[in-house]
């Protein structure tokens, strides 16, 4: 019965109508009921599902669009990491978080969420503890944030473009930030998810920037599926001829991200929250709170923009 319940959900999310707030619910009512039957295997799943999936968004998106969304975004977008990173670790200090922690989690927040923290955790020589803290605070918040900025967003009167850059520097996970583009709109879609995956690229330079502080061998994945990404959509400007089939890839794509979201719900446990407690949480909700605010008041007065 609970293998039906999962997969009848992981169904219900490739259904057109299925907004991605309501797919990550359905997974968070599986997981946090006990009631998710491929538990340890949910994040490889989700892991490699979003990275397809960004690749054949690709198709869906102008190769121009992309390039200068790009190349317009990654100077600032790295001046907001550094920034971040200090606030987080400052924070963590004052809240007695453990410094891997607060790292992981600073890290997290800073860049791209649990691909930032899974960058880091081996040149940290993080603990299980430490990493699962980390992993539960960001994937909590980043959860909370894909329901709330769709809804801030047109409170605030942002544009398709504005949203797309602000969910992009202040949402954690790309899921999520494709979820909430999604539901703003095209525009907002195509800028959150360039400016994300080059927000992504810094996973690099913060890894070997790690490694050296603490005199470790840097192993660090270079983000592949961001290159292919960048290859899918050159494909569909350069060779038109594939327009009757564009469209239905990022189709599913789209499918795709809706699925990954369940399996992130559906990932987190009681657990799991359990052993979060409250300062690890409080340090990356305060960091969020101020990355979230100080980007959205930079781009409503035009200090930053594409």
């Amino acid at each position: 019965m609970i293998k039906f319940l999962f997969l009848a959900g992981v169904a219900c999310c490739c259904l057109p109508w299925c907004p991605a707030p309501l797919a990550l619910a359905m997974g968070l009512a599986l997981g946090l009921a006990g009631a998710n039957p491929w538990h340890n295997a949910s994040a490889q799943w989700s892991r490699e599902l979003l990275r397809w999936s960004i690749v054949g968004l690709g198709f869906g998106m102008d190769l121009g669009a992309v390039v200068h969304t790009g190349r317009s975004s990654y100077l600032y977008t790295g001046i907001g990491i550094i920034a971040a990173m200090t606030a987080g670790l400052l924070l963590g200090r004052l809240l007695g978080v453990p410094y891997k922690a607060a790292f992981l989690i600073s890290a997290g927040t800073s860049i791209c969420g649990g691909s930032a923290i899974a960058a880091t955790r081996s040149v940290l020589d993080a603990s299980e503890e430490d990493t699962a803290v980390s992993l539960t605070t960001v994937f909590v918040l980043n959860s909370i944030a894909l329901v709330l900025f769709p809804w801030i967003g047109a409170a605030a009167g942002l544009s398709q473009q504005q949203f797309g850059l602000w969910a992009a520097l202040a949402i954690h996970d790309t899921s999520s930030v494709v979820g909430a583009g999604l539901k703003y709109g095209p525009l907002a879609l195509l800028v959150g998810t360039t400016v994300k995956l080059v927000r992504a690229l810094w996973i690099v330079p913060l890894t070997l920037g790690t490694a050296l502080w603490v005199r470790r061998a840097a192993k660090t994945r270079w983000p592949w599926f961001i290159a292919l990404f960048v290859l899918a959509a050159w494909l569909r400007s350069a060779y038109p001829a594939g327009n009757a089939w564009y469209p239905g890839i990022a189709a599913v794509a789209r499918c795709g991200f809706g699925v990954t979201l369940f399996l992130i719900g559906a990932g987190l446990s009681r657990d799991a929250l359990k052993r979060v407690g409250w300062r690890p949480l409080v340090q990356g909700m305060i960091l969020w709170v101020l990355v979230a605010s100080f980007s959205l008041l930079a781009i409503r007065f035009g200090w930053v923009r594409l």
